[in-house]
């Protein structure tokens, strides 16, 4: 059964733990078949039904005395030892006032003054929803734990050209894996055969084909559609892209919600303060109550005890959390803390990088504008060797458009300059290649006005001369247009921050209607855009995914990461990562926070309304055990049906 009620410091543990509850209990579903969860309960009803029958409409005389409670004794044993079980358990760890100790008292008590029927009925109730709680859990662990048994244990290496069956972790980068139709990649790698389609479903929440070409990135989790493939080892097993995403998603109920963790801070307090109420609702009305009955006031003190378990605020608030976390999951966005669904839900800005954000970060060469004094291909030589020392997108357009790069180039002291190039030394020569501050920062003078001209500009100079520039374009992501009109439905404001020049950064900002844009910034310039914005009380969402985007993204409320282009230090420093690097999910993660909220928010006035109207009528003697069951075990059940809902939604 959950221990709902156990608010106390967990171990960690090596296995997704998505409610905040300890599982030391029977109810395991991943072991256990629907029917053996329920058989306590069948037992139960049918020997209830029994009595219940005996007692009032097939009465027989030896139906009575000692043989009477041994049937209701019987009929209790299925679903009320193991409750008594686990409240012995919690007494003997220091919690006495967990919900199993308030279940067990309150049906012991039933049969201490003769209600056989209603004791059994109470534990029934409350087994039923323990199982619908245990397998609305399960069912809300579904999606995240299918990313569990994404990589296959074993894979096919080639060596001495022979196919071998191997280890996954034991595979070594820069060996070959030979990948059949139908199977699964075990580790990230570059595609060696001509093309090959992938179902990337296990990364990005898509299932469409996706098809690449050789020298292509793939990724651990992909599966190979077509005929059979080979892919060369690029990354260790444990450092592999879906490694990371494993971690980041057996982390995630780590950090809790403000309210999740609020509401088991309450029940640590509240649970000890009804069960002293209880007893001064048995004894108290002694002293003021004429026609005293201990047996009358010990019922309605029961009632009360079974009313006050916080069952439905401390399973269904983590659960709908989870639920978040899952439906994030399958739509291909990773959320690291259920705290961070909280603060999408109320976000007033959003700040996103350009490149490999709002556009795609595939860029080509326009135009080569060198002077001509200079040897336009041995300066693009140059060039194309300096840039291979750089994972910029920029730097790969421009070996697609050089070509093979000359490793015979005698390249020295290769240095990157955050936010400006690269530099280094040819024969003792200064090679720079990079942006114009680039120019600037070393005294390269040149005789143009970059912000003239709309492209991305990559200035050269080589022997404190300017050689002249190339021009690079990046296409705007097809769904970027869709995510800016959905964020202002949204009411948050938008603001594009890059350091790429300003002219690019404002002609992409116009055109997708974003309402603040700054370009030519470096690392700590896109820091203090964020603070600045911070500094107005106003919550911060910052989308990137360079290397350079790291400080900002650690520094706003919330960072998101595009984990298929983006680097690892992003990945690893951002809050959320978006798995497909589509920008239309960043105001679905908005909307699934917003959700999540909401249906948390229901759950408690739910709870809160009903329990406090049976509590009253209980302590007036206006209600009866059945109503306890229900503001108990029915307003749990209605709270998990309603956490569960989040699965099905479609944002």
């Amino acid at each position: 059964m959950e221990e709902c009620c156990n608010t106390k410091p967990k171990k960690e543990h090596n296995h997704v733990e998505g409610d905040g509850h300890n599982h030391d209990h029977s109810h395991d579903t991943g072991e256990q078949s629907a029917f053996q969860m329920f058989l306590p309960a069948i037992i139960s009803l049918g020997l209830l039904l029994i009595g219940i029958a005996l007692d009032n409409y097939i009465k027989q005389e030896w139906f009575s005395g000692w043989v009477r409670l041994i049937w209701y004794l019987v009929s209790y044993a299925p679903v009320g030892f193991p409750v008594l079980k686990e409240a012995g358990q919690s007494i003997i760890k220091g919690d006495v006032f967990s919900e199993f100790f308030l279940m067990g008292i309150a049906t012991i008590g039933a049969f201490a003054i003769g209600e056989y029927p209603e004791g059994v009925a109470v534990m029934l109730f409350y087994s039923v929803g323990e199982v619908f709680q245990a397998m609305a859990v399960t069912r809300a662990k579904s999606n995240i734990k299918a990313l569990l048994d994404q990589r296959p244990d074993e894979v096919t290496v080639i060596k001495d050209g022979q196919p071998q069956t191997v280890k996954a972790e034991a595979v070594n980068v820069g060996e070959i894996i030979q990948l059949k139709s139908g199977e699964k990649l075990g580790l990230d790698g570059e595609l060696l055969s001509e093309t090959a389609s992938f179902n990337t479903a296990a990364l990005t929440g898509e299932s469409k084909p996706d098809t690449k070409s050789k020298g292509e990135t793939v990724l651990a989790g992909m599966i190979n559609l077509n005929t059979i493939s080979q892919v060369k080892v690029t990354t260790a097993y444990q450092d592999s892209k879906l490694s990371k995403i494993l971690e980041l998603v057996q982390n995630a109920t780590a950090q809790k919600a403000p309210t999740e963790l609020f509401i088991r801070k309450f029940a640590k307090i509240y649970t000890p303060i009804v069960v002293f109420l209880a007893i001064g609702i048995a004894l108290l009305p002694y002293f003021f109550v004429a026609d005293y009955q201990f047996k009358d006031w010990l019922y309605r003190a029961l009632i009360f005890l079974v009313i006050s378990c916080p069952c439905a605020l401390v399973i269904s608030i983590p659960l709908g959390y989870f639920g978040g976390i899952g439906a994030g999951s399958r739509n291909g966005i990773l959320f690291k803390g259920s705290n961070f669904l909280d603060i999408l839900a109320n976000v007033q800005n959003v700040v996103m990088d350009k490149t490999g954000t709002m556009t795609e970060g595939v860029f080509q060469v326009q135009e080569v504008n060198f002077k001509n004094e200079f040897d336009k291909n041995e300066i693009l030589k140059f060039v194309n060797v300096l840039e291979s020392k750089s994972t910029h997108p920029v730097a790969t357009a421009i070996h697609n458009y050089v070509g093979e790069i000359d490793h015979t180039v005698p390249l020295e002291n290769v240095e990157e300059i955050g936010g400006h190039g690269l530099k280094a030394s040819i024969n003792g020569k200064e090679l720079l290649v990079g942006n114009f501050k680039l120019m600037d920062r070393f005294n390269i003078s040149y005789d143009m006005k970059p912000e003239n001209i709309v492209y991305t500009l990559i200035a050269v100079a080589f022997d404190k001369k300017f050689i002249g520039y190339l021009t690079i374009a990046d296409r705007i992501k097809t769904d970027a247009q869709l995510t800016i009109n959905k964020l202002k439905g949204l009411n948050v404001k938008t603001t594009m921050l890059s350091g790429d020049k300003s002219s690019v950064v404002k002609y992409v900002a116009d055109a997708l209607g974003i309402q603040n844009a700054y370009g030519d910034l470096l690392p700590e310039d896109k820091v203090n855009k964020v603070k600045e914005i911070k500094s107005k009380n106003q919550s911060v969402v910052f989308v990137g995914d360079g290397v350079n985007d790291a400080p900002v993204v650690a520094l706003s409320d919330v960072g998101i990461a595009m984990g298929g282009l983006g680097s690892d230090a992003t990945i690893e420093t951002a809050d959320v990562v978006i798995q497909d690097d589509m920008p239309s999910k960043i105001p679905m993660a908005i909307n699934i926070g917003k959700q999540t909220k909401k249906i948390v928010w229901q759950n408690i006035i739910l709870a809160f309304v009903v329990k406090g109207i049976v509590l009253i009528l209980g302590a007036g003697g206006l209600a009866t055990m059945w109503e306890a069951v229900f503001a108990d075990v029915g307003v749990a059940l209605l709270a998990i049906l309603n956490a569960v809902r989040i699965q099905r939604m479609k944002f």
